[in-house]
């Protein structure tokens, strides 16, 4: 295997000419077994290759600034002048010795057998694909950057004026500049090329975006190379930019402050030599759009419509600042490496958040809208534990968010990572999920017995599987789903895994099943999310069911809701490691000392929680302390949610669950608890009697911004005014 230093040197692919470098260098190692060579030698070895291809008739570079017939007219002198660009390109990997003319590998260490034999290999691979790419692009009718831009340009003001459906200006833009750009710089399968002229009208700036998908997917973030076209069409600027949408959705003030510091985070970081690095970039007398560009410009090259130049100059800019980009890139991604190459065995490329992010463009891309939060707190749900009920009303999406969290993590009903198992009535003990031995002693397996199966094999440990159990109350739980619930509760560490007891033990099987059957058990990479309706033709759940869940309720519908989405961006279902989801402590010894702070002000609050459920023997026990104390530290380890407002959700989601009644001590708990939710005094005595003012206030969706817990102030609203109106209450009644 190349040595990490090796394994990505022909990335940037500007010509041929750092290839050809490299294997000048082997092939006269391979001659002289010295390690070091004169630059004359190397010099003669590359001109060698260009002049041999050029003579048997194959594709290869040009000459650069060649007035003469070809490479058989190019000098010695003249090679040395052109090898100065590749050798500083190649710096990292090479030593240039000034002084003698000579030129080296770096480490004396790759000169090796072994190591020779894979890095020719991979310069040979790489110089062929490249040749090929080139003599396809030489074989297509010739595309000019200079006339491309130009036409934009001097056509777009017109085309304003026309309809905006299927316009040969879209094509322009969205298509054949994006694709021509991609073989002009022989980009790799990391890049995403795209183009937008507006989303069903005219844009007012339209660009041409590249971006390294390893980084960002979209121009809404992240950072990536982008044309911005100023709205009069008097001009085009190339840029190195940072996407805006997302750093100032919770305001331009916070946004800019944020944009302006990671600009100049990447200013320290790579050249940029050749570009401007102000903010003088004029796009339209507009507010808004124009000053986030500028705000989140880090470099840029502006070309006046009536001088723009040849494609010669527009390209040479173009590869300079794709060849800062890919220094940015790759400094990204070793940071993000060495924060996570010490802890897990396969690192993911994004965090936490970023691919969290990734999954609410994914739905939001699909055009179904979730309230804000409610998928970082499903996110933390399932991290605490892999079991969470999503509860509500029908038609509100829950069974759907399920797929498309699921698909947004590349497991499909296709490829077997996502199961659906509608739950029946008649349900009534573990067989209907697990299985069941036939007349004849033959074990047929349950549903969610070959999920686990599958999710057991080494080769899928990594890939997360969910399994949605539809309508999960239609029977009642604790009969068919307690062995799995047990089981949860067996979970321990063994290695770099997690493990459980078994579901289904051997001894009770044909030897023939054993092997496939026997001993199976809940793996760390499944996820069971149950799916509930609370009417009269469901089953209430047992406390032992909600200690062991986080339950999600769909109940407050907005339905002015509308999709606004951009059809032209095409999101693709990535591929997450199972570390994404998996549990990364089991016991709160796990994680207590690094937080130990956190845990302590977590179970303060839930002390005075306790203290009031004891009146009506609804109190919490430690799995519930943990289980809370587990999603408030991944909460703030990702940075996804503020600290209270994580905590409404678990107040929301663990706690209020377990009240119901009809006695006075429910109605004094459920003022105590609003007291708590509210963060301030409220009469409870004088409330006791009537309790409307605070259902009447605090019952609707809009709340005062002093409110502490705002969402579980608002069940707690509801609950109260179902005891003073029916004389029963329950979280489940909303």
């Amino acid at each position: 295997m190349l040595p990490e230093a090796l394994s990505n040197i022909f990335r940037a692919k500007q010509k041929s000419y750092k290839m050809v470098l490299i294997l000048s260098i082997i092939e006269l190692y391979e001659k002289t077994h010295s390690y070091q060579a004169s630059i004359d030698q190397i010099a003669q070895q590359f001109l060698a290759y260009f002049q041999q291809e050029s003579e048997a008739g194959n594709t290869v570079d040009t000459p650069p600034e060649q007035k003469a017939s070809g490479w058989n007219d190019f000098t010695l002198a003249q090679t040395k002048a052109l090898l100065k660009t590749p050798i500083e390109a190649l710096s990292a990997v090479l030593n240039f010795d000034q002084a003698n003319q000579t030129l080296t590998l770096a480490n004396p260490e790759w000169f090796n057998e072994e190591t020779l034999k894979e890095l020719k290999e991979y310069a040979m691979e790489e110089l062929n694909n490249y040749n090929n790419k080139l003599e396809l692009s030489r074989s297509l009718p010739s595309f000019s950057l200079q006339a491309a831009l130009s036409q934009v340009m001097n056509t777009y003001l017109q085309a304003k004026t026309e309809p905006f459906a299927q316009h040969p200006l879209g094509t322009l833009v969205r298509n054949t500049i994006p694709n021509q750009l991609v073989d002009l710089l022989s980009l790799d399968e990391h890049y995403k090329t795209q183009g937008s002229i507006g989303q069903g009208n005219w844009a007012t700036i339209p660009w041409i975006a590249l971006m390294d998908k390893r980084i960002t997917q979209t121009t809404q973030k992240g950072e990536y190379i982008v044309y911005l076209f100023s709205e009069d069409m008097q001009s085009v600027y190339l840029t190195l930019i940072q996407g805006v949408t997302e750093p100032i959705k919770d305001g331009r003030t916070k946004g800019y402050e944020y944009l302006k510091n990671k600009t100049e985070e990447i200013r320290s970081l790579i050249p940029l030599e050749g570009l401007h690095k102000d903010e003088n970039i004029f796009l339209t007398d507009r507010s808004g759009l124009g000053r986030d560009y500028q705000v989140s410009t880090v470099a840029y090259i502006k070309y006046e419509r009536d001088a723009l130049p040849e494609d010669d100059e527009l390209i040479r800019d173009l590869q300079n600042l794709v060849s800062n980009y890919n220094q940015y890139v790759d400094i990204v991604l070793h940071s993000r490496e060495e924060l996570t190459s010490d802890k897990e065995p396969n690192p993911v490329t994004l965090t936490v958040k970023e691919q969290l992010e990734q999954v609410k463009s994914y739905i939001h891309h699909k055009g179904f809208l979730y309230p804000d939060g409610l998928m970082e707190n499903f996110y933390l749900s399932l991290k605490s534990k892999p079991f969470v009920i999503l509860a509500g009303v029908s038609g509100t999406g829950k069974t759907k968010l399920v797929k498309l969290f699921a698909e947004a993590l590349g497991a499909t009903m296709d490829n077997g990572q996502f199961t659906l198992i509608p739950v029946r009535p008649d349900w009534s003990d573990p067989s209907d999920l697990l299985g069941y031995k036939d007349l004849a002693g033959v074990f047929r397996p349950g549903r969610l017995t070959e999920v686990l199966v599958e999710a057991l094999k080494p080769e899928n440990k990594d890939k997360p599987y969910f399994i949605c159990l539809d309508e999960m109350n239609l029977a009642r739980v604790e009969y068919y789903f307690s062995d799995i619930l047990s089981v949860m509760e067996t979970q321990e560490w063994n290695g770099d895994r997690i493990i459980t007891s078994p579901l289904i033990g051997s001894e009770s099987l044909r030897e023939e099943d054993r092997p496939l059957y026997g001993g199976l058990s809940l793996p760390d990479n499944v996820y069971v999310i149950g799916t509930v309706n609370m009417d009269e033709t469901t089953h209430p759940f047992s406390k032992k069911v909600l200690d062991r869940a986080n339950t999600i309720e769909f109940n407050y519908i907005n339905l002015q809701q509308y999709p606004d989405y951009d059809e032209e961006e095409l999101f693709s279902s990535p591929k997450a490691n199972n570390l994404f989801l998996r549990s990364d402590f089991l016991q709160l010894s796990d994680m207590y000392s690094t937080y130990r702070e956190l845990v302590h002000s977590t179970t303060d609050k839930l002390v005075r929680i306790n203290n009031i459920l004891e009146e009506i023997h609804s109190h919490v026990g430690f799995r519930i302390r943990d289980s809370i104390c587990f999603y408030m530290v991944y909460n703030q380890r990702f940075n996804l949610l503020p600290t209270d407002m994580a905590f409404d959700g678990q107040l929301l989601q663990k706690i209020l669950p377990r009240i119901q009644g009809s006695s006075l001590s429910v109605k004094r708990v459920l003022l105590q608890l609003m007291q708590e939710a509210l963060g301030k005094s409220i009469p409870i005595k004088d409330l006791l009697d009537d309790a409307s003012e605070l259902y009447l206030k605090y019952g609707r969706k809009q709340q005062d911004v002093d409110v502490k817990y705002p969402q579980s102030a608002r069940k707690i609203a509801f609950m109260l005014r179902r005891l003073e109106e029916d004389g029963f209450t329950s979280y489940w009644l909303s």
